[in-house]
């Protein structure tokens, strides 16, 4: 696809590559479940007939119509005829937890979309993200732990064509097999279809944001763990070494978070954080927070205790403590752990103006499902209530 396109044939493009795309895979019935569960949603996107998004440094794309300076987004589940314009400056953005794709999630990398109906909220955001909590391999050694996940570099195409724009790997599981099994998911991480953030051959990769315009909107997101374990331990990005971008280097952090917002209008800090079962954020968690917003950050969002924690604002930063689990390869042994949802926010230059969170309840078979009515109210009002032991005040409605 040119860049000499114009806008409105670039959407027609885009829409005709949907249609194909329904047509060809034996989704009919879950399309009209996609669109009741989501109509209330599809305000969350739009497409105003602006530039596709561009990243610096684009990595080789797998759609052959793609060219290397644009990696158009398949967002499946949308028709961009029905949302409505936003002004120019404004964006939405749609974060959701982890993601795995082992034991009964496996059959998922065949599935499209594959994190089932919430992946139309997903799409609906202009930018949308999620934790990828696995090594992509078939190789390596398992590390001296008691869980490892892996799967292997199709899972990248399943979530962009689920409608996601960009993954983290910084995370505790992203080196459960070992170098080799880095080496693999360096591997994937550069040929992938996302980009994949939060990961790298060295510390400069691994902390390098990735980058995009929007609407107008210029618009960065870093990734980084701060689980203290094996991973952040033995794998930690050097600048001679790979591994994952440890949030335990805070400095590091904060200086990439500052030089980001030198040149973005927006900047989302994905992280790694807090302890598994406990619903609160904990101290290390209250303190990087704050010192991510004095750096710049946008938004501090992100995942690891395996249940949703509150969220809100610390002064001009949107912050989420914990997403929950997403698409989810077992159970957990926490309350309320299966209880999930997609927040989308609302930027306006450079402002959270609205935040809206869509609940989801993961089913027997590990995928989230769209709740409703009163399943869907006592989702909704236990999270906002997760608020009262986070410090944050309320975010506006989008």
């Amino acid at each position: 696809m040119s860049e000499g396109h114009r806008p409105r044939s670039r959407r027609e493009i885009r829409r005709a590559r949907a249609r194909r795309r329904r047509r060809n895979t034996a989704v009919g019935g879950a399309v009209l479940l996609l669109a009741a569960a989501g109509s209330a949603y599809a305000a969350y996107g739009r497409d105003s007939g602006s530039a596709p998004r561009t990243e610096s440094g684009a990595r080789p794309a797998t759609d052959s119509t793609a060219t290397t300076t644009a990696m158009p987004s398949l967002k499946p589940t949308v028709d961009a005829a029905s949302r409505p314009a936003e002004p120019t400056g404004t964006v939405t953005l749609a974060f959701a937890g982890d993601v795995h794709f082992t034991e009964r999630t496996a059959g998922r990398l065949g599935v499209t979309p594959a994190l089932g109906p919430m992946s139309r909220t997903l799409a609906a955001a202009d930018f949308s993200m999620v934790n990828l909590e696995s090594a992509i391999t078939t190789r390596g050694t398992a590390q001296a732990k008691k869980y490892h996940f892996r799967t292997t570099p199709d899972a990248l195409s399943a979530l962009q064509r689920s409608g996601v724009d960009a993954v983290t790997m910084a995370n505790n599981h992203a080196v459960d097999y070992g170098s080799q099994g880095l080496a693999d998911s360096l591997a994937a991480q550069h040929d992938a279809p996302v980009p994949v953030v939060g990961i790298g051959a060295d510390a400069a990769e691994a902390y390098r944001p990735y980058t995009t315009t929007v609407n107008g909107v210029r618009l960065a997101v870093l990734a980084a763990s701060q689980v203290y374990d094996i991973t952040n331990q033995n794998f930690r990005a050097t600048a001679t070494a790979p591994g994952i971008a440890s949030a335990l280097d805070r400095p590091r952090l904060l200086k990439a978070v500052r030089d980001a917002k030198a040149h973005a209008d927006v900047v989302v800090v994905y992280l790694h954080w807090g302890v598994e079962g406990q619903k609160c954020p904990v101290a290390d968690q209250k303190s990087i927070a704050a010192d991510l917003s004095a750096a710049g950050a946008t938004a501090v969002v992100g995942t690891h205790a395996h249940v949703m924690l509150g969220s809100g604002m610390l002064g001009p930063t949107y912050v989420a403590y914990g997403f929950g689990n997403f698409l989810w390869y077992g159970t957990s042994p926490y309350p309320n752990s299966d209880e999930t949802g997609v927040t989308t926010l609302t930027v306006s230059r450079g402002k959270v103006t609205g935040a809206a969170f869509t609940p989801g309840l993961v089913d027997g078979a590990g995928v989230p499902q769209p709740q409703q009515g009163a399943a869907g109210r006592r989702i909704t009002d236990r999270y906002a209530q997760l608020r009262r032991c986070t410090g944050l005040t309320a975010p506006p409605a989008r």
